[in-house]
């Protein structure tokens, strides 16, 4: 299943010459490349001339095939697939890094009741997977039955491994695989001594110290209401050392019977949300971590997912519309990196 997830934040622009407590000017490495079927982006300072931009993006990009090869479900024997095709009541072992993604969003699945990395045939019964758009509304008695048969209380995670308590329950990973590829390039770049980096997947980031000469890194958020085809900063903020996770309902769509319906899908309704808030942007020291939450948030609505941010002292920024037009709420904890 592909990414289903809207993540729009913007980069701005800089100019990427360093400086270090030595006084030894060191240039960045720069590397780019596709993944996850989007593209990547790493600005990391050195901390030595020795490291090549050639093998970095050796060690990054093997990094990144590792979790594709876990994670994704175009990959044929994926642990991902072989978990789906699974039968009830088996267990599977599983890797830690699929056993880490499985945990957190287990976690954020039960924590919010708005993310559920088991519900992709109800994203595939209303038009947002690889098969084409229904062409009527699913009945009632069809979001009941897939309802039943899916649900993050079905997974058995133990020592042993992974099971399903039902047949045919399937994961996708789309809403936390990205965030932990990017923590993982990050754990790359920690290993070696970085501790002045930006990783980018597909728009969501992790950052950690300063750009050159000390500046911090400068992170636009997208204007949601821009004219189609054109993209416009919203708000610029300095994340800090934070991964960082923007969502919106604005870009995929469609619509049927005189009624939109917007990729993101409640599974406690098992339908498309129709509420106004139109962007979540959110920060955490994970990235996994912030990509969950910027869905899970976007599905609640402004006012449950303001209150979930202030209950659980999350770094959240929200978007939402209104008959005047756009209105913007930050939580207590976003307050230091506007």
């Amino acid at each position: 299943m592909k990414k289903l997830v809207g993540i729009f934040v913007l980069l701005i622009t800089v100019v990427l010459t360093g400086c270090f407590d030595n006084k030894q000017e060191i240039e960045p490495i720069v590397i780019q490349g596709k993944t996850m079927g989007t593209t990547y982006t790493v600005k990391a300072f050195p901390i030595n001339e020795d490291l090549t931009a050639e093998t970095l993006k050796t060690e990054v990009d093997n990094t990144l095939i590792a979790v594709n090869q876990s994670m994704s479900p175009w990959v044929k024997n994926s642990e991902i697939n072989q978990f789906n095709t699974l039968a009830a009541n088996t267990f599977m072992p599983i890797s830690d890094d699929f056993k880490s993604v499985v945990k957190e969003s287990v976690r954020l699945g039960v924590s919010t009741t708005t993310l559920d990395v088991t519900m992709g045939p109800l994203i595939d019964l209303w038009g947002f997977g690889p098969d084409k758009r229904p062409t009527k509304t699913p009945s009632q008695s069809q979001l009941d039955e897939m309802k039943a048969h899916i649900g993050v209380d079905k997974l058995v995670l133990t020592d042993e491994g992974l099971a399903k308590t039902i047949d045919g329950l399937e994961l996708s990973f789309s809403a936390t695989a990205k965030g932990f590829g990017i923590d993982k390039v990050a754990e790359l770049l920690e290993a070696k001594g970085m501790t002045n980096y930006m990783v980018e997947i597909g728009g969501e980031l992790r950052i950690a110290g300063t750009k050159a000469q000390s500046q911090p890194w400068r992170i636009a958020i997208e204007q949601p209401d821009a004219p189609a085809g054109q993209r416009q900063v919203h708000k610029v903020i300095e994340p800090g050392n934070n991964g960082m996770a923007t969502s919106g309902d604005y870009r995929i769509f469609y619509e049927m019977d005189g009624e939109t319906y917007t990729h993101l899908i409640d599974p406690g309704t098992g339908k498309p949300v129709k509420h106004d808030l139109v962007s979540v942007t959110v920060l955490h020291p994970s990235a996994m971590t912030a990509d969950g939450l910027a869905t899970a948030l976007t599905v609640m609505g402004t006012e449950r997912a303001k209150a979930y941010a202030e209950k659980h002292n999350l770094a959240v920024y929200l978007i939402s519309k209104s008959n005047e037009g756009l209105v913007t709420y930050s939580s207590p904890a976003f307050a230091p990196y506007l």
